[in-house]
């Protein structure tokens, strides 16, 4: 037995928000969710940003899948729940080729939307801010402000990585299950020994977006 690898057309999709007039929009922002969420409910934790003024937008990762843990049987109902992830273990490479090749398609598209040199944030949440990383660290985009939320880059990352050659900004609540105060103080020291340019942000909750904070981000760095 072995395995063949085709390229195909796949229908993907983006939630969108802010002004409909292309000539109001001063920011384009590129915002990408997490494990199991889909596009139309993260951007609609994104309203602290919708200020009139930035195009925001969700690009929805590729593959997605039932997120309810019941049998296969039981998924036939209107009510199960669906989500989204950008990849997993199983043909990893592929899967980053693919997902980078979509946020590629979406930055020129929605650039041609706004005028030329508007500057653009990439905000990840979770799995979608090492997807962020990622495609900053592959040259696919240089955001003028790269935000990292309820994620720690990874390891991988080399000093020289476009990741901190840019202003990067990582959240962490101080209630979050994933990233406990100790691994955030044992990964800062290791970026700070690696000597890159970041800020950490942190704020009174869990694993979410928080309101309060997306809006501090938004003054310039």
């Amino acid at each position: 037995m072995h395995v063949e690898r085709f390229t195909t057309r796949r229908t993907a999709r983006c939630a969108v928000r802010g002004p409909a007039d292309p000539a109001a929009v001063r920011e384009l922002w590129i915002v990408l969710h997490g494990y199991g969420q889909l596009a139309r409910d993260f951007i609609a934790g994104c309203t602290a940003a919708d200020d009139g003024h930035r195009l925001i937008v969700a690009p929805e990762a590729l593959s997605r899948f039932y997120s309810a843990q019941a049998p296969l049987a039981h998924f036939t109902s209107a009510a199960d729940p669906v989500g989204a992830s950008w990849m997993t273990r199983d043909d990893r490479d592929d899967e980053i080729v693919d997902q980078l090749g979509w946020l590629d398609q979406v930055l020129a598209t929605y650039r041609a939307r706004v005028a030329p040199g508007t500057p653009v944030t990439v905000l990840g949440f979770s799995q979608g801010a090492a997807t962020a990383a990622r495609w900053v660290d592959a040259g696919g985009v240089a955001p003028a402000h790269l935000i990292l939320w309820g994620a720690i880059p990874a390891a991988s990352l080399s000093p020289e990585s476009a990741v901190w050659q840019t202003r990067c900004t990582i959240v962490v609540g101080s209630r979050d299950k994933f990233i406990p105060e100790a691994m955030l103080r044992d990964e800062r020291a290791r970026l700070d020994q690696s000597g890159v340019s970041y800020t950490c942000v942190s704020f009174v909750g869990g694993h979410r977006l928080d309101d309060a904070t997306l809006a501090h981000l938004l003054t310039p760095g």
